[in-house]
């Protein structure tokens, strides 16, 4: 991504392909349905779609396929390999039902998809089929996940971060590393579509958002690449906690070499072994941290031991219209799918012109926030969450109330 200019080009279009899927899940964006919705692309105007993505330029940008549930959509792997064609690069975020057969898998690998994204909202049948709205859905998630592993894919777990699930993230964490998952994505609940006013989805206090990003830091050490979605502040999160393990590195080592230069003074002989006698320790935290961390750090290193890796916390400076786009199932066009302000619609502006020029997307990208937000070092970096702020206030430019720095 180095290199890329956000005011020209995103990295990741969303494309809402159709709002069907069998599914039921309580907090979903979409609100899906069974069938599709009148007005969904037609498989001409989906190609013209995608011819159009050519226009932003080298590197295109990616297309993610989303839903609903992609293997709804009859056209779907034309359409991919019409992509393909074109030398755009796509990923494929299908539901778990029975339309993701072992055929459907092998066309996925057909048409180039490397990265397939799969959704698993807990640890336990409980909460995960609660939360989907399909009984034994948690065995069919984790079934399939290792299906993709032994497949080849790159598979990434999207899970949603919420009140009802937040103690299992620790289990949900071990389960994902020993499948075999690469990248972990959590999105902290915006409670949009289906999720608007629902009793059993919650959205986490900052207190406790802030205490899951310093875990997820924790969890980036065993292998899996983590990310979030609508907590940029993670960014911030992740910059101090490697700020700080820097510092304390250093302060180690000037130690063990103060130590071994005591040593040689006082015998004549340098010991080697204790040349980093303090580097397996773990620096003292330097944040401020709540009950909730500290509850689901020691579980977390309790299923999964020490870490096993340096950090693989991912932190590409995009957020919700900036490097980010989203197309609904009728063409028309958001900042992201969680921000639910029409923009214009594909069918009339060609998305390229929607996103270069549209007043908001130019706002969103020179960081033009109010409050807290617009003054924060992180302003940049970071941004807050542009859908929460609209969720909570009806202002995409507003702050981000999920947000507690600066304390």
């Amino acid at each position: 991504m180095a290199g890329l200019k956000f005011d020209e080009r995103p990295i990741l279009v969303f494309w809402e392909s159709t709002k069907a899927c069998l599914l039921a899940c309580r907090h979903c964006r979409a609100e899906a349905m069974a069938t599709p919705l009148p007005g969904q692309l037609s498989t001409d105007e989906a190609t013209t779609f995608i011819d159009s993505l050519v226009t932003f330029g080298r590197p295109y940008p990616v297309l993610i396929f989303t839903g609903g549930d992609v293997m709804m959509r009859p056209d779907l792997f034309p359409l991919a390999e019409h992509a393909k064609s074109l030398g755009i690069p796509i990923g494929m975020a299908p539901s778990v039902t029975p339309r993701l057969t072992v055929d459907a898998r092998q066309k996925m690998r057909d048409v180039g998809v490397k990265t397939v994204s799969i959704s698993l909202d807990g640890a336990s049948a409980v909460t995960h089929d609660r939360v989907r709205g399909i009984l034994g859905h948690f065995d069919q998630t984790v079934s399939t996940l290792r299906d993709l592993v032994d497949d080849g894919f790159d598979v990434q777990v999207n899970t949603v971060v919420m009140a009802e699930n937040v103690a299992e993230l620790p289990t949900v964490a071990e389960l994902l590393v020993g499948i075999g998952v690469k990248i972990w994505e959590v999105f902290f609940l915006i409670q949009v579509g289906r999720g608007r006013g629902s009793e059993s989805v919650t959205e986490l206090p900052p207190r406790s958002t802030e205490d899951v990003c310093h875990f997820l830091y924790d969890a980036s050490k065993y292998g899996m690449v983590v990310r979030t979605v609508e907590a940029p502040f993670f960014r911030r999160v992740v910059m101090a906690r490697k700020a700080a393990e820097e510092d304390a590195g250093d302060t180690n080592r000037d130690t063990a070499n103060a130590c071994s230069d005591l040593r040689k003074d006082a015998t004549g002989i340098e010991d080697p072994s204790q040349s980093n006698a303090f580097s397996s320790n773990p620096p003292s935290s330097p944040h401020d941290t709540g009950a909730l961390y500290r509850l689901l750090a020691e579980d977390l290193a309790l299923r999964l031991g020490p870490a096993r890796s340096p950090s693989r916390a991912q932190t590409s400076g995009t957020r919700d219209g900036k490097g980010i786009v989203f197309v609904s199932h009728d063409g028309t066009v958001y900042p992201a799918g969680f921000l639910v302000v029409p923009l214009g619609n594909i069918r009339e502006t060609p998305l390229s012109t929607i996103y270069r020029e549209n007043p908001l997307l130019q706002q969103i990208r020179s960081s033009a926030f109010s409050g807290r937000c617009g003054m924060c070092e992180y302003q940049d970096l970071c941004g807050g969450s542009r859908s929460r702020a609209y969720a909570h206030t009806g202002d995409a430019l507003a702050t981000d109330p999920a947000c507690l720095y600066p304390a």
